[in-house]
C-alpha cells in the first residue's frame, strides 16, 4: 500500500526526470494548456519532496505568458490546472497553484542549461521570460496500467481494490 508521502515523491522524482507538463490557466483561455518543460531547483528537494516552484522558460510574446500577466495586473491571481503524466505512463497527476512571471536575471541564470539555450539567442534574449507555478495541491495517480486491469476483469477480479491505494489527493 503506497503512502500519500511515497506518491507524492514518485511524482516529483518523475517530474524531474521527465520534465514535460502542459500547462494553462484553470480557468479562461477554454481550458487550452500547452506542453512546456519543467525546471526544478536542485538544492530545494529533500527525500524524494520538493519544497520550490516548478519554473518554465518562456517568451514574452507567448499567449501564457501574457494572460498571466494581464491577470497579475489586474490582481486577480492567477491560477494554473497543469497536467502531468510520466514517460512510462506510471504517474499522471491533475497539479493545481499559483501563477506569475518573472524575467529575473539571478533566477535565469540560476536555471539556464543547454537545452534552454538551443531556444533563445542567449541569456540576454530581450524576449526571454520565466512563468513560476507554485504548486499548491495535486491529485496523483500511480501504476494504474490499463492492461493488468483488463487481464483482472476477465478473469474476474475487481481492479478496483488494487487501484484505490495508488491515488492520493495530495498538497504540494
Amino acid at each position: 500500500m503506497a503512502t500519500d508521502a511515497e506518491i507524492r515523491s514518485k511524482f516529483w522524482k518523475s517530474l524531474k526526470s521527465d520534465m514535460t507538463m502542459f500547462l494553462g490557466l484553470a480557468e479562461g483561455e477554454d481550458g487550452h494548456a500547452r506542453p512546456m518543460t519543467a525546471q526544478l531547483e536542485d538544492e530545494l528537494f529533500n527525500d524524494g519532496e520538493y519544497r520550490g516552484p516548478v519554473w518554465f522558460f518562456t517568451s514574452t510574446d507567448n499567449n501564457l505568458y501574457q494572460q498571466i500577466q494581464q491577470q497579475e495586473l489586474a490582481a486577480t491571481g492567477p491560477r494554473a490546472m497543469a497536467h502531468f503524466v510520466s514517460k512510462g505512463h506510471d504517474v499522471w497527476a491533475t497539479v493545481h497553484g499559483s501563477l506569475s512571471t518573472t524575467r529575473d536575471r539571478a533566477t535565469i541564470d540560476r536555471l539556464w542549461n543547454r537545452f534552454v539555450a538551443a531556444w533563445y539567442e542567449g541569456k540576454d534574449d530581450p524576449k526571454i521570460a520565466l512563468i513560476r507555478l507554485d504548486a499548491e495541491d495535486a491529485e496523483i495517480w500511480i501504476d494504474a496500467s490499463s492492461v493488468i486491469a483488463g487481464i483482472k476483469m476477465l478473469i474476474g477480479i475487481d481492479p478496483k481494490e488494487d487501484y484505490k491505494d495508488k491515488v492520493a489527493e495530495v498538497r504540494l
